[in-house]
């Protein structure tokens, strides 16, 4: 059985707006993040960070080499690095601010996946590096051929790269629920992988980029019935899943927007951290900064160490 926090990828945060969900700038990508960020990070108790990528950087004359150094920034701070595409060819999770379409009809987007990830496998094989292969499959139409592009995925990246993890997730937006569909092969270093912003309509609130959410009402934790017991309703299909495939969870998204108040945020984090103790799910919180979901922003000064305390 997997053991990620032996492995290092037990406790981490998400730099998203870095690579993905920016305007592809050189500026943003010199100074969003910087070796400080990461120094922060690895202080905050972290053990690893996941870096979301789109297929637009890795188009770019110096994209590989924005990658190297980002992994070797934070193998300075003993941080280990969860790659995740987090835009293809041909598809993207934000069907309402990216025109990406086809990919799982189009075996051309496909093909260029495929040849991606060998690109990443061939570069960072045998290093402190999972592949998380696509970023939030949407609709439940994608799962029979994404679980087929997955398998074939799989099979390509470890002819090169046979001990990386790799992290595979499921439809609804990785939702924890639709993990029990997966059906790609077995492997040792394989990992499912969930996001939960659950309820979302707490997490959520106020959001202006979902239809999902009414942005003018507000649901105070007191008043959302999130227990402990909800999570572990949640989780439980996952979690049978994972151990009937002799592997492990990992949420590699979850967070709080910033129209919750501070107390409140706490409250949703120390719940969810409860339950992930309980049953060892290795997370990554989203986000470092900015994007809506800030751990390091001022907003969070006075819960922040609480917050930390598991990640």
């Amino acid at each position: 059985m997997l053991n990620l926090k032996q492995k290092g990828f037990y406790k981490g945060v998400n730099l998203g707006g870095w690579f993905s969900q920016c305007d592809y700038s050189a500026e943003r990508m010199n100074q969003f993040i910087t070796e400080q960020d990461f120094q922060k990070i690895a202080s905050w108790g972290a053990d690893h960070v996941r870096i979301p990528v789109d297929y637009n950087v890795l188009e770019l004359e110096d994209g590989f080499s924005r990658i190297d150094e980002a992994i070797r920034m934070g193998q300075k701070y003993g941080l280990n690095t969860v790659l995740d595409l987090h835009k293809t060819a041909g598809f993207s999770f934000d069907t309402y601010g990216e025109n990406e379409h086809g990919f799982f009809d189009d075996a051309s987007y496909q093909e260029q996946f495929y040849q991606l990830w060998e690109r990443f496998a061939e570069r960072y094989a045998s290093q402190p590096v999972a592949f998380e292969l696509l970023n939030e499959v949407t609709d439940k139409e994608f799962l029979p051929a994404w679980n087929r592009i997955a398998t074939i995925c799989i099979q390509r990246i470890r002819k090169l790269a046979p001990e990386n993890l790799i992290l595979v997730g499921s439809y609804e937006n990785n939702s924890a629920k639709t993990v029990q569909y997966l059906d790609i092969p077995d492997d040792e270093n394989l990992v499912y992988n969930m996001h939960c912003y659950e309820p979302l309509k707490f997490t959520h609130q106020g959001a202006y980029w979902t239809e999902a959410i009414n942005p003018e009402q507000r649901f105070p934790f007191a008043e959302s019935n999130i227990t402990p017991e909800y999570f572990e309703n949640l989780f439980a299909s996952a979690i049978n899943k994972a151990e009937k495939h002799h592997t492990v969870l990992y949420c590699g998204e979850y967070g709080v927007i910033d129209r919750v108040s501070p107390e409140d945020t706490l409250a949703w984090f120390k719940t969810i951290h409860d339950v992930f103790e309980k049953h060892h799910i290795a997370r990554c919180a989203w986000n470092y900064k900015q994007m809506d979901f800030g751990l390091s922003d001022d907003r969070l000064h006075s819960v922040r160490k609480e917050i930390l305390k598991n990640l």
